[in-house]
Order: structure tokens, then sequence, then C-alpha cells
């Protein structure tokens, strides 16, 4: 008995986390599984294929990990996915690859290629006896080694495996590896290359072969052939065979996009650092965790992940992100609180050059490099676990599917019914024991249709047409489906909901601690001195490219308003003296003659200053600060511009003016973005070498508040339209921006996303200190400026669904950590979550989708990469066609393209709907027609089997799927589910109505006065008499053992004809999701020409079609009669699903008592809970401490 002990969990935390077990071949079980094999014709070897459970629990027994030949995962997230993998062994001269290693410099290491199972070292290199064997395994192009110590397998991800601090990176790792030692280390990390092998078509073809539908469908050809249905097994043969080869086609050709996309860039010479001095060219596949790697000035494409310890670079991470904006790098903090700080690759993205960005230039000492240690190569590099995410996706739509295969499993079991019944039939006829077998297994062919992957496939490639005609790309099909379950959506605000310009609307400077009137800019000539002027003109990370200005938008605007000019240094310039050159901002020189000129001139010089230093703008610490000297000066000066409550922590107290938070609410609530700049003067003694090495944090204190500046940032025209259509449609729409809270709130009133009358609370929580534990503080956005009005708050009401929290990244860490309970019930209810962190916007998407919201998430891609690819459906708004960063990617650069999404995800999934049903319907009346004819002894002929699949079900199957999306997003959700109660009832009353009709038909047929057991002699029409020797030499030819030719036959094949396309049209809905079928005119014509076909040679029979099609002649009265059968049949299926869409759920809850059942899904369980609490929403200024369950009135506020 397996024990929880045996079994492990590797990457716990991450998103991967996995369970192992361990288990070792056993003989006899080897041997019980050949036998079984060999007496199942190989079927068993499929069965222990498709799960891998059972593949490796029947031929090997459990045991511990360290014993282990083979090992067992299971995936810990929601779909519990099965793999198996092998255990390899490999030489190496110690067990991790951090080890310090006593090598002798003549020794050299193999190279550790990933193609060798097992690697050794020769003798002359290395002893025997210092060797050690370590055991491996290779999942998702991931590889895990044995540890020891915690009898469990690790990954080994990179140099922040060793827990370094950033002081440390500098100290020990800054002067690179010795060549045996990169060697050692690339035994573990391997080639440094982010390897997407294009499989062979063999490989694929065996792989797409092995599939469990393909494998049935080969079973079905190999029964039709040898009822001698040749033509029908034929058809079914070619049709896989294009099916197949048009699989084989997509995935290959996506296999080598990705690989022709990766390995464009991989494969790189790079300089290697070794020692201070020593560099030598290399290839960037040689290169391993610890190597340093020099930058050359005109930029690369970086191969790797690397930290940047020396120098600056301006690098283009559009592939990562989707922003084409240049990025500043700059080198990492070697002393002071940050350098202490451990290394992180998300904390220090400011300092990090990730793999595959493009290092546009590059800033450097004479003589001296720009140099960046390796932090991660491979697949464990961002960009290669980007490629992973899209070589290993994880599974989409899964509750879809699912419910496909449970209803495929329904089928399944009608089948079993009809085969019971086929062998029963049989016995008591006395049929031959081979016919028995092949009728009875012929039923379970007639199932499972063989048109239903491509049909269920053909709506989402037409979905996916129609989407990128409207400019939306996308890189995971599948998940489209899932776009029309979207019930909420999060999305930026910069450059989403607003314009990605900021137009400057005036600067509130503040002078000896108290504001100045405001100004509409800094124009005038008094303040080209001013030290309010030189900030704007220094803080910010604008470069120049190819002479143009480049760099974020608000800097470009801020830049742009000064009037100055901005000059960077050439390699020229910078060789020639020792410093580095500084990128250099003065006044305009303007057109002035005589001595105006030369003093213009010299109040120019006496203005020029060049930035020595630059702190890049961090998302986390909310600001960015510089370094400048100005010409002429012996002392530096240090510039911070950031969120005003930031920057006003940082400032001297008397130097922040009294009235600063009035004066921020006041500009935040009309929802201006405002900016605080702040100012200090260092120290004389300091030098250019010495502010290199400087601790922002050293820099960033006792600043002098300088003031304000106040940018609008416009609603983009589109905003309040879109979110106004997605509340029509009952889709909740939340903001999740890095900007003031009061800010986003204002916005959110302007757009429409909160209404007039409804109420803001702002949750403000604040951590414990000292004594105090973490408290809530509820505060009433009317109030936020009269908090000591305590009286007039309490007299606030809030109604039901009349208001909105609003919280800042702040009080979310605080309240995830210190108020668990709280933070669903907040989530439920807040609108806006402001100054998040990308991180933040990433757990909030988990926390939404934790209480079964199905999330969507729009952004510009730069900060909300995380959020993007963890919801269920991210669109992401750039211009590139298609980016990484989400599954889908709109051209367009405004939030319309999100009800676009949502109106064809809607079609896409009611179309799988349809076309689900519409097929299992097809099976369904092919089985009753079957049963029926069983029971006289009879069957469809082949090419009536042929007429019905391939003339009418795959036309209509695949016509019925191109009905575009309705124009309007409706209030009305599509289900969610194939196994729910109206579409169940309406498959069911569609299948008993087929039945009922066939059972009537084939009895009423049976009690015509003209009625006789078939001959080819038999003339109830009153034929010629030329055309019944024709009719008996065709009927006694081929066909006369099968007795197809029978006037049971003939009339059900003429009504089940009828019902496919009855039901076809039936299940193509179109309003409220889809457009209607009158104008999917492929699908109209389709069914026009079907039923005049059919209608045709039913009434006036062709002897020719007669003949071909294996029907008998019969009487005109009975064709009649038929006809009217079929549209009895049809005007009932038509009122049944009406019916079913008016009033089957209604009917279904109260037949099943479900009326005042609990919802399924959390978020209305919640909203019920809170409807009941008289507690909730918190009074105004009120505290909610972690200690107590109940919030109380602060007498403080």
């Amino acid at each position: 008995m397996k024990t929880r002990e045996d079994v492990k969990i590797i990457n716990q935390g991450l998103e991967d986390e996995m369970e192992v077990s361990g288990y070792r071949p056993c003989l006899w079980k080897l041997v019980l599984v050949g036998v079984g094999a060999v007496c199942s014709g190989g079927l068993l070897l499929l069965l222990l294929y498709w799960l891998p459970e059972w593949g490796v629990k029947g031929t090997c027994t459990h045991t511990s990990l360290s014993d282990a030949h083979t090992l067992l995962l299971r995936t810990k997230d929601e779909f519990r996915q099965w793999f198996r993998v092998r255990v390899h062994r490999m030489l190496a001269p110690g067990r991790k690859p951090f080890e310090d290693l006593d090598v002798k410099p003549r020794g050299q290491l193999p190279n550790g290629d990933f193609g060798h199972q097992v690697c050794s070292v020769p003798d002359e290199q290395l002893p025997q006896e210092q060797q050690v064997w370590i055991q491996y395994f290779t999942h998702h192009s991931f590889r895990y080694y044995w540890n020891d110590a915690i009898q469990n397998f690790e990954f080994y991800q990179g140099l922040e495996d060793m827990k370094v601090s950033c002081a440390h990176i500098h100290s020990e790792h800054s002067h690179g590896l010795t060549k045996a030692l990169q060697d050692y280390r690339r035994l573990f990390f391997g080639e440094n290359e982010i390897a997407v092998k294009v499989p062979s078509l063999f490989k694929l073809l065996i792989k797409e072969v092995l599939n469990p539908f393909y494998v049935f469908q080969l079973f079905s050809v190999v029964l039709w052939s040898i009822e001698d249905y040749y033509y029908y097994a034929t058809a079914i043969v070619f049709m896989s065979v294009i099916s197949i080869a048009t699989s084989l086609y997509t995935i290959r050709k996506q296999y080598v996009m990705l690989h022709d996309m990766v390995a464009s860039h991989s494969v790189v010479r790079v300089s290697v650092c070794r020692g201070d001095k020593d560099t030598e060219q290399a290839m960037s596949t040689e290169l391993v965790p610890g190597d340093v790697i020099a930058i050359p000035a005109n930029g690369m494409v970086m191969p790797c992940d690397a930290v940047l310890f020396q120098g600056t670079c301006v690098v283009n991470e559009s592939m990562l992100t989707g922003e084409s904006v240049p990025v500043t790098k700059t080198s990492l903090p070697s002393s002071g609180d940050e350098a202490a700080r451990r290394y992180s690759m998300e904390e220090h993205k400011r300092h990090t050059l990730f793999c595959g960005t493009h290092v546009i230039q590059t800033r450097f000492y004479t003589g001296e490099l720009v140099k960046a240690v390796v932090i991660r190569t491979g697949f464990s590099t961002e960009k290669g676990q980007l490629v992973r995410s899209i070589l290993y996706p994880k599974p989409t739509d899964f509750r879809l599917y699912r419910d496909a295969y449970l209803f495929l499993l329904c089928l399944v079991g009608v089948a079993g019914i009809g085969f019971i019944y086929t062998i029963v039939l049989s016995i008591m006829n006395k049929v031959s024991a081979k016919t028995i077998i092949i009728e009875s297994l012929d039923i379970i062919t007639i199932t499972v249709p063989p048109a239903l992957p491509a049909a269920m496939t053909a709506g989402i490639v037409y979905a996916q047409r129609r989407l990128k005609r409207v400019g939306i790309f996308c890189i995971s099909p599948q998940r489209i489906n899932m776009c029309g379950q979207l019930n909420l959506v999060c999305f930026d605000k910069t450059g989403t909901l607003t314009e990605d310009g900021l137009d400057l609307w005036g600067i509130h400077r503040a002078e000896h601690g108290s504001f100045v009137a405001p100004e509409p800019g800094p124009v005038e000539e008094r303040l080209v001195k001013s030290t309010f002027m030189a900030c704007m003109a220094t803080c910010h990370s604008l470069t120049k490219i190819e002479g143009e200005l480049s760099g974020d938008p608000l800097d470009l605007k801020m830049f742009a308003a000064t009037c100055w000019v901005l000059e960077e240094p050439t390699e020229e310039e910078t060789a020639l003296h020792n410093p580095l050159m500084p990128t250099v901002v003065r006044p305009p020189r303007r057109a002035v003659t005589g001595d105006s000129q030369s003093q213009s001139q010299v109040q120019n010089t006496s203005c020029e200053m060049g930035i020595v230093r630059q702190f890049p703008f961090s998302s986390v610490l909310q600001r960015m600060s510089v370094v400048v000297r100005r010409l002429g000066d012996k002392h530096m000066e240090a510039f911070l511009k950031g969120a005003p409550e930031v920057v006003a922590g940082l400032c001297k107290p008397n130097s922040v003016p009294q009235s600063f938070t009035e004066t921020l609410e006041s500009y935040t609530r009309q929802g201006f973005r405002v900016i605080a700049l702040a100012h200090r003067q260092l120290e004389s003694k300091l030098s250019w070498h010495k502010v290199q090495t400087l601790s922002r944090d050293l820099i960033e204190t006792d600043m002098e508040f300088l003031g304000l500046i106040v940018m609008q940032n416009k609603i983009k025209q589109e905003t309040a339209g879109v979110l106004t259509e997605l509340r029509r449609a009952n889709i909740r729409t939340l903001m999740v921006t890095g900007d003031n809270i009061l800010t986003a709130i204002s916005v959110a009133r302007d757009c429409g996303m909160i209404r007039p009358h409804e109420n803001v609370i702002v949750a403000d929580a604040a951590p414990p200190r000292d004594s105090c534990p973490p408290c809530i503080t509820w505060r009433y956005v009317e109030n936020l400026a009269q908090t000591a009005r305590d009286d007039q708050g309490a007299q606030i009401l809030v109604e039901d669904e009349m208001y909105h929290f609003a919280l800042n990244g702040r009080a979310f860490a605080v309240i995830t950590e210190h108020f668990p309970q709280l933070i669903q019930k907040l989530a439920l209810r807040a609108t806006v979550f402001a100054r998040m962190a990308p991180d933040q916007k990433t757990q909030l998407v988990e926390i939404l989708q934790g209480i079964d919201y199905i999330v969507g998430m729009c952004g510009d891609g730069a900060n909300d990469c995380g959020a993007l690819k963890r919801a269920h459906s991210g669109i992401s708004l750039s211009e590139l066609e298609a980016s990484v960063a989400s599954p889908f990617t709109s051209s367009t650069s405004n939030i319309s393209c999100v009800p676009n999404l949502i109106r064809e995800g809607r079609a896409a999934l009611i179309t799988s709907f349809c076309v689900f049903k519409f097929m299992a319907l097809y099976s369904i009346i092919q089985y009753i027609s079957v049963i029926l004819l069983y029971w006289i002894l009879s069957n469809l002929g082949d090419f009536q089997f042929l007429f019905i699949d391939l003339v009418i079900i795959l036309i209509i199957a695949f016509t019925m799927s191109l009905n575009p999306a309705w124009k309007d997003l409706v209030r009305q959700r599509p289900p969610s589910s194939l196994i729910s109660g109206p579409l169940l009832c309406s498959v069911l009353t569609q299948i008993l109505t087929c039945l009922a009709f066939q059972v009537l038909t084939f009895y009423l047929v049976q009690q015509q006065s003209w009625y006789e057991t078939w001959t080819p002699q038999s003339d109830v029409c009153n034929v010629s008499r030329a055309s019944s020797f024709s009719d008996r030499h065709n009927g006694t030819t081929s066909h006369d053992h099968k007795n197809i030719r029978n006037y049971e036959n003939t009339s059900l094949f003429y009504v089940s004809s009828f019902q496919y396309l009855a039901v076809a049209i039936v299940f193509a809905k179109g309003k409220p999701f889809r457009q209607p079928s009158y104008k999917n005119w492929p699908f109209m014509l389709s069914c026009v020409s079907l039923y005049s076909f059919l209608l045709f040679i039913m009434l006036y029979p062709i002897s020719a079609i007669d003949n071909f099609l294996e029907i008998v002649c019969v009487p005109h009265d009975w064709r009649v009669t038929l006809v009217i059968i079929i549209a009895v049949n049809a005007i009932v299926s038509f009122m049944l699903e009406v019916a079913n869409d008016s009033w089957g759920a209604l009917f279904l809850s109260r037949l099943f008592c479900q009326r005042n059942k609990p919802p399924k899904v959390l978020y209305r369980h919640l909203a019920l809970e809170l409807q009941e609490d008289a507690d909730w929403p918190p009074k105004p200024s009120t505290v909610t401490y972690a200690a107590e369950a109940q919030p109380h009135i602060s007498a403080t506020l």
C-alpha cells in the first residue's frame, strides 16, 4: 500500500507543482502484460499508452525515489494530468552545480551534452574515485536532479539558486568562471539553447494515428471491409487521411514557425570574460550561470538572462512584453541596503537583461566593458519559459471537453444496449456466429460519428478567421470558446482605458513649505534657472535612437514642455574622457544678436547639466531618480520624481506644504494624473566614480519637496461605450492600475465603470506597527477630506448593489496576508485596484478565479504579462501581430476588441454545442434505423450510409458552423456545460421524437394493404416489365443475401434523412449569440438543396438513383403519407425545441425541486451570504482589526 510519505512534491509552490512517486520494473507484471498484449492483438499496449498511470502500475512495483527506474508524475492543478518519465544516471565530479571543485588546471571536463544519457570523464582527465553517479530525469525540457539531503528531485534554475545578494554578485561573481568550472556547470545546465526540435513526419504520424479516435476509425474500417462495405470504408479512410494530413501539416508548420522564431537569434558569438581583463570569443551555447559576458557597444540580441553589474543599456523588450518603448537598464546596486537584499529577477528586472530582448545601445567607461553576469540559460530563461508554455500548453476549455467525453461514454452505453440486443436477436433468429459478431460490433461503430472532431474544430477555426479580420490575433485557438464564458474583465488604465499620451495641464510649485499659485506650465523665462525646471529636464529615462528621442510617453511629454535639448555623447567623445560621459540637457539656444547673444550663451552654459547616474522607474518603488551635475558647479544634485505619496514620504517634513493632502485630492478627484518632484544637494566630496556605486536609498532621502506636475490623461473615445455595453451584458468590469487611487476612482466614474449615484468605499489597510495589530480603515470617498466629521459620515446609507470597494496595492498586500477571510468578500464588490505591482495584478486574477469568475484581462502588455497569461482570456493591445505575452493580441489600440472577442467566443461556444448535439443526434438517428432494421434481419445499404455521412452530415456539420456572431452582447449567457439540464432536455426530446416517428413509420409500412416481403419480382408500383427486369438484375446480384432492399429500409431511409436535416435546422440557433441561420447562406443553400433533392427522389423516383441507393419503389399514396410524417416530425421537433428554450430550465428546476438550491458558483454564494450580513458593508470611518471579528468605530477618526 502506497502511503503519502512515498509521494514527494516537486516545484512546490510554483505553477507546475507536481506529485512524484517511484517505480521499478516487475518481471511477472511484464510477462502478464506481454501475454495480454498478444491475446488482445496489441490493444492492451494501446490502452497502457493512453493511460500512463495504468502503464506504470501495470508493469512496475512501487519503490523509493532513490531506487526508482521509472517515475510517475501528476500535476496538482485542476487537470490532474499523469506523466511517465525514465530516470537516467550521469557521472560527474560533484553533486551540485555550484559546488567548489578542486579541479586541476590541466583537467578538462566533458561538455555535458544533453543528448547523452550517461556522461563519463576519461581517466586521464579526472580520477574515477573522485566522480559520483547522479540520477536525473527530464520533463517538459527541464532537468531534475536527485538531492540526497532532501531525498527528492530538484530543479536548478540558475545563479538565483545560490540565494546571493546584489553585493555578493559584485564581489564574487564579477570575474567570470574558469574553463573547467564552466564545463562542470554545463553538465547540469546543458547547452544554452532553447532547442525547439521539429519532430519528423513519421513521429508526428505515429502520434496522431495512435489517437484513440483514429484507432477506433481503423477498427471501424476493418469491420466494414469484412462486411463488404468497401465504398463507405474507402470514403472514411479518405476522410481520415485528409484529416490526418491537415493535422500533420498544421502541427509541423507551428513547430517550424516556433523553431525559426527561437533559432533566429539563439546562437550568437559572445565575449566571455575570464578574470578582470581577459576575454575570449565563444558561442552563446557554451554559456552557463556564473559566466560574465561583455555587451558590445552596438548592442546584441541577448542569448541568456543576465544581470548588468557594470554600465548601462537601452533595451527593446517588445518580444517579451509587446511594449515597443525602449527600457533603460542600469547596473546592479553594489552598496547600501538595496545591495544587501537577495537578488531576485522580478524585483531587480530594471538591472536584468532578458533572453531574446534586443540591446540597442550601451554606455561604458573608457577601457572598460559593459558587463553582465549570466543568471539563467536555456529553457530556464524568461524567453525559454514562454517557449515552454507554447510547447507544453495546459489543457484549455477543460469542462467542455470533459463533458464531451462523458457524453460520448453515454453514447457508448447506448451502443452497449444495442450490442446486447443484436446478439440476442441474432441468436433467436439462428444467425451465423460470424454475422452476429460483425453486426453487433457494427452497432458500436455507428454511435461514434467519424466527423466529430473535425466538425467540433470547424467553429473555432471560423471564429479565429473572423477575429483576424477585425485585427485580433490568436496563438491559442482553444481559448476562443473560453471567451464566450467570460463574466468579469479586468482593465489596465493608462493606455487601455485612457490615452497613451498625457497632456501637461499645469504645474503647482512649492516654495518655503507652501504651495504657490498653479501655473499652466514652465514657460516663463524666470523658471529657466529654477530647480523645478531642472528636475523636469533631467529626471527621466529618455534616450536618442537614430536621432529621435525615445522613452516613456510621460517622460517625453514632460521633457517636451521644458523646450530643453537633450544631447548624448558619441563613442568618440566618450573615448576622450576618463569617466563616463553623461547625457547632457540644456535650454535651447534662442536666435538673438550682439550682446544678447553672448549673454544667452553664458546663461545656457550655466544651465547646462549632465546626468551622471540614473535610477530607473520601478513599479514596486513607484519612483525614479537621477544624479546630475550642473556645468561649473563642484557639487552634484539629486532629483526625484514619482507618486506624490511616496515622494512626500522621502522629503523633509518642513518642505512638504501642510495643504499637500487636500491639494493632491483636489486634482486626483478630477481625474488628473499627479507626479511629485523633489530635490537634494549632495555632498561636494562625492566623486563621479563614487556616485556610480552609491545605493539609491542613500540618495533618495532628506529631499526638498519641489511641487507637483499635473497631467491630464484623457479617456479614449471608445471606452465609455464599451464599458456600458459590457455592463448591459451583465459582465463585471474592474480597473487594475499603477496610478493613484483617487485618480483611478475619478476615471472609473468618468468612463461609467462606477455610476454617479454609487458610493465608493476605500479600504485603507495598515500593516502591524509596534504593539498595534494590522487594521483596515473604511473611508467613504466623499468624506476622505472630512474624516473628522464622523456624525455626518455615519448617516450615509449604502443600498444593495450600490457600492464599490477601492483599494491600493499596499492595502491589498496587508489584507491578503492578515485578513484572508475578507479578501474574497472585497473581491466580490471591488472595482478599483490602484498602485498595483505587476505580481499583485496576477495575484488578483488568481483570487477572482478562486471565487469561480471566468476572468478576462485587457492591458498594454508591459506590466500586465503575468495577469494576461494567468487570466482565462488575456488580450494585449499591441501593434505586434502576435505577442507571446497573451493568448490574444489586438492591433486596435482601444478596448472595443473586448466585446468583439466575447461575441465571437459566445458564437464559437454555441456552435460547439450545436455541432455536438447535431452529431450526437445523427448517431442516435442512424442507430435507431439500424436497430429497427435488425429486427427484420436487414440493414442500411453501403451507399445509403455513404449518402447520409458524406452528402448530408459532412455538408451540414461544416456549414452550420458558419453563422457569424450576433451584433449585440446580451445579458443572457451561453451554457458552460454540455451536461446541463436544458441541453440534455433538448437532446433527449429530439431523440424521443425521432424514435417515435421512425417506429411509427416502421409499424405503418407493415400495416399497408400492399405490404409484402419484398423480392426482386415485387411490383407494388405497377412499373413496366423492363424496369422489373432491371430491378431483378440489380436486386439479385450483390445485395440479395444482405436483405437491404425492402419497404422498411426505404421508408426509414427517407424519414431518417429528413430527420437529420430537421434537427440540424432546429439546433442551428441564431439569436441571441449568433446571427440567424437564414444569413448563413452556405447552410441555407445546403438545406434547401438537400430538401429539394430528397423530396424529388421520393415523389418522383428515378430508377438509376433508386438502384444506386438500394431503395425500392413504393406506391404514391405511401410517399404522400411519408411526406406528412416528415412534415409533422419537423413541426414537433421545432415546437419542442422552442418550448425547451422558453420553459425548459424553469420546468426542470421545478421538477427536481432546485428553485431554492444554493448557487454552484462561489461568488454568487458569497453574494447571498453578504446580503444577510447586517454589518456589511462596513460603516463609514470604522476600523477593522485583524484580532477582532467585527469592525468598530475608532475614536481617532
